[in-house]
């Protein structure tokens, strides 16, 4: 029972535990978030207990989908992302670069120490689930290694 890190016992909501039953007893309830996203295998073979967590968890995507480059991982299943962007200036008809973070919750099917600052990862919004956080990871992408090559972000 390694998911069992909290004081309070962590189940999934629905799942009856005490069955005499051993397929039933090891049941998993997990779901797709919709919008083209693959649920990780982890997600669906794992014994994490994440009530945030888009698959497992009881928290849907809906509204915006974003995607940025990951600019820290300090937090518990917590990461922050950046995301840049242009503003147009009228008065010397040119660009600023501006940017924006925003903290996003990291389900722990996607492994958390994989995950590293120059990732880029697609997040999805949903309903606040403290009070900075709004999004929750739904894809990561693996930054490349080259020192020069081309970046989107």
């Amino acid at each position: 029972m390694d998911h069992q890190t909290e004081r309070a016992f962590q189940k999934q909501a629905g799942i009856f535990q005490n069955s005499k039953d051993l397929k039933k007893r090891n049941q998993r309830w997990y779901k797709e978030v919709g919008y083209g996203f693959k649920t990780p295998k982890e997600a669906i073979n794992g014994t994490y207990i994440d009530k945030k967590c888009p698959f497992v968890g009881q928290v849907n995507i809906q509204g915006r989908i974003l995607s940025g480059v990951v600019v820290s991982t300090k937090m518990k299943r917590t990461l922050v992302v950046r995301r840049d962007y242009l503003h147009y200036v009228p008065k010397y008809n040119r660009y600023e670069k501006r940017h924006r973070n925003i903290s996003a919750h990291v389900s722990p099917a996607f492994d958390d120490s994989a995950i590293e600052a120059g990732d880029v990862v697609t997040i999805g919004q949903c309903r606040p689930l403290s009070k900075t956080v709004r999004f929750n990871v739904v894809k990561v992408t693996k930054a490349k290694s080259a020192s020069k090559s081309f970046s989107k972000f």
